[in-house]
């Protein structure tokens, strides 16, 4: 897959503003288990209080404090809240938020210093827990130590009924108020510290605030809509991050797929006949068509999860820690075995996709030779046996797919297995940590949330090494093309035909054999084509008669020797320039879909309709202009093609292919067996109205008709690649014995025709 990631640059502002709203993304969602521990924890157990110091309290609550804080903590408190009465300026306002001013003063806290706000927030909790406890202990004094450590000692039940036990602490010794202190801090350490101390202080706060008159109750409610509010407007950020990476991994998917489309099409126009001989037909429609795909369905998912989901692993594993580092042990088992099921998945699967995408070859060459070959199929009734061929391709594609699938299809319900087993764990586990007040319910949620969101990571990415093996034999696929070097191109240094041109072809000993091939098809072949001569090749089938001609506009290039045309190698001019001066006609008439019209001028865009005309009529085409006109008013030319001219029969798609050649009036023809459907009598006509037309051209036929090529200035024999006769017809029926042979075995057949 790497092979193709540099396409992507185009797309590069794309897919950095992709990375960038996938960490908005994952950032929002790893905030979210944090706002619901908050709800909970701080919103419903805390009664919607924060802070461990109360905004307003009592005087009497006030005078209790003070008993166990340090004097420098005394007067830091003392420096931090105002007494307020009813004469007070500002009493009317928080008589309204505290009624209880009205009865009697209160201290208000005033937010003057942040520095000693934060230094006396813990001693006032803890000094507030404590006078908390006492007032609990004078309701029940036998519950004194589990309300109040370190009261233990202290026989309440011997005091007198009404005994104030802050008058009698305050007349304590400090060692005595100091083991207090001491008890409360040792048991806060050991269910979490200053966390806890602050938690439970958040408590004995709301008391204060109910004792005040103060509505607790709005105070919550505000505090859970609050963040409930901030959790909603963050779930809606994730949420259109999620809507605008969906759009613009679409988009920077569809845009690649499109390029390399456009690509593979640009490159395998550029293929010489070479490059075509190492890859099918049907191969290189699978890799342009369903590879390309492939790879496009999955650059959607790449883009959304390669950075989203380690993001999310590696932020909710964080996360999970500050919560319970002591549970972390769960979330690696999890993970241990997740890792583990994919291997074996992945171990699994990965040889079957490395052969799905020849499979799918093999499918597509069966059913385009079926396809193509019907007439031969329906003929010599092989339809069941085509029937069968095409069932076998079909079937082992159809199994390897099943037996991929299948694999697959066990991580889904393996993954949620997992996921509600963990989910399982952590509740049990974290029921026992709440109940040891070492963990606070909603920590035990948001622990179980990022849990999931780890899993959830690793599950996606464990798709994704499901979903790469395939895809990234698809890359290789469509790069191997991609990156395939083109043997014949344009010279770094182009040199042009001289002018006026002269259409002279030389060989001068040209060898040539195809890639890879060991044996040389051609061996020293040299001649001179002088200019406006009309050459005839012929020869044995397989002398390498084709070969040869092919080797002139450079769909081969000779393994040895050179081609001369006008006499500049052809090598050294540019494949435009050389193909401009050539019109050529395949020995395999090829017709595109669309009109008589635009098949003709697939030579010349600019061809006029009277020049169209008279290319048909030289072609001994002008019945099937007849055949074509009806009664609808539109020219004959725009008569309909099919695809591959099928709505034409072999004789007409030649004379229309050889009328092609002649719209472009080139400077040299090269008609390579393109007569062979013809009849003798069209074949006779077609020729000489040929020789009118083509004027100064020169032209090469190739025929294995001997009456085809009889009447040229002269005449090339081949076999088995080698020149064994040149000269025209007559005297190559006197002096070579191959030439002879096929013109004896021909001459009399056309003569019965004629």
């Amino acid at each position: 897959m790497r092979r193709l990631l540099k396409y992507l640059k185009p797309y590069t502002p794309f897919v950095l503003s992709i990375i960038v709203l996938l960490f908005i993304q994952a950032n929002a969602d790893l905030a979210l288990p944090d706002y619901m521990s908050r709800i909970v924890n701080v919103g419903i157990q805390q009664g919607g209080l924060e802070e461990a110091m109360p905004q307003a309290m009592r005087a009497a609550t006030l005078d209790h404090l003070l008993l166990f804080l340090t004097e420098e903590e005394k007067a830091d408190v003392l420096a931090q809240y105002v007494r307020v009465d009813a004469s007070s300026p500002d009493s009317g306002a928080l008589a309204k938020k505290y009624p209880v001013l009205a009865q009697g003063p209160i201290y208000v806290l005033r937010a003057a210093d942040p520095a000693a706000l934060e230094r006396i927030q813990a001693p006032v909790a803890r000094a507030l827990i404590i006078v908390s406890g006492i007032e609990a202990v004078r309701a029940h004094p036998e519950q004194a130590q589990a309300l109040m450590p370190g009261m233990a000692g202290f026989d309440l039940s011997q005091l007198p009924p009404g005994t104030d036990l802050f008058a009698l602490l305050a007349r304590m010794p400090a060692e005595g108020r100091a083991r207090i202190i001491q008890a409360v801090d040792q048991r806060f350490e050991a269910m979490g510290g200053e966390k806890a101390l602050f938690q439970a202080a958040a408590r004995a706060v709301r008391a204060e605030y109910e004792a005040l008159g103060a509505d607790v109750l709005g105070i919550q409610n505000a505090y859970i809509l609050r963040v409930g509010g901030q959790m909603l407007l963050i779930a809606l950020v994730a949420a259109a991050a999620t809507i605008v990476v969906g759009f613009l991994a679409a988009r920077v998917a569809a845009g690649l797929a499109r390029d390399l489309r456009r690509l593979f099409f640009e490159k395998v126009m550029a293929f010489s006949s070479a490059e075509l001989d190492r890859f099918s037909t049907a191969s290189l429609i699978t890799r342009s068509t369903n590879d390309i795909t492939q790879i496009q369905m999955v650059m959607v998912f790449l883009l959304r999860m390669v950075f989203f989901a380690p993001l999310m692993g590696i932020g909710a594993i964080l996360r999970a820690a500050a919560k319970s580092p002591s549970m972390m042990w769960i979330i690696g088992l999890g993970v241990l075995v997740l890792v583990g099921l994919i291997m074996l998945v992945f171990s699994i699967t990965l040889p079957k996709f490395k052969i799905i995408q020849s499979l799918m070859d093999r499918l597509n060459q069966v059913g385009r030779e079926n396809l193509t070959g019907m007439m031969v199929v329906r003929a010599f009734n092989r339809q069941d046996y085509e029937k069968r061929r095409f069932d076998m391709a079909n079937q082992d594609l159809t199994r390897t797919f099943l037996f991929v699938n299948r694999a697959a299809v066990v991580m889904m319900p393996a993954t949620m297995l997992l996921m509600n087993g963990l989910t399982v764990l952590i509740l049990w586990v974290g029921a026992h940590q709440v109940a040891q007040a070492t963990m606070r319910i909603g920590d035990m949620i948001a622990f179980m949330q990022y849990a999931m969101q780890v899993f959830f990571a690793f599950a996606m990415l464990s798709m994704l090494f499901i979903m790469l093996p395939r895809v990234d034999v698809a890359a290789n696929r469509v790069a191997e093309v991609l990156e395939t070097e083109v043997s014949i191109r344009d010279p770094e240094e182009p040199v042009p035909f001289p002018e006026p041109f002269i259409p002279t072809i030389e060989f001068r000993n040209v060898c040539f054999r195809y890639p890879g091939a060991e044996e040389y098809v051609l061996h020293n072949i040299t001649f001179t084509i002088r200019a406006g001569e009309t050459v005839g090749i012929i020869g044995t089938t397989g002398s390498g008669k084709s070969t040869l001609i092919n080797l002139i506009p450079r769909f081969y290039d000779v393994t040895g020797g050179e081609i001369r045309i006008s006499r500049v190698d052809i090598r050294q001019v540019r494949l435009k320039d050389l193909r401009d001066r050539i019109g050529y006609v395949p020995q395999q008439s090829n017709l595109f879909s669309g009109t008589i019209a635009s098949n003709l001028r697939f030579a010349d865009e600019d061809a006029s309709e009277e020049r169209l005309m008279r290319a048909l009529e030289v072609a001994q085409a002008g019945d099937i202009i007849l055949s074509r006109t009806g009664d609808d008013g539109r020219s004959p030319l725009e008569a309909e093609v099919a695809q591959h001219g099928a709505n034409f029969s072999g004789g007409q798609r030649q004379r229309l292919t050889i009328a092609r050649a002649l719209v472009r009036r080139p400077s040299i023809y090269i008609f390579d067996d393109c007569f062979s459907s013809l009849d003798y009598r069209t074949d006779a006509r077609l020729r000489r109205t040929l020789r009118e037309y083509v004027g100064e051209s020169t032209v090469i036929i190739v025929s294995q008709r001997v009456a085809t090529i009889k009447d040229a200035d002269w005449i090339l024999v081949l076999d088995e690649g080698r020149i064994v006769g040149q000269g025209t017809h007559e005297e190559l029926m006197a002096t070579c014995d191959i030439y002879r042979e096929i013109a004896l075995s021909q001459l009399k057949v056309a003569a019965v025709v004629a």
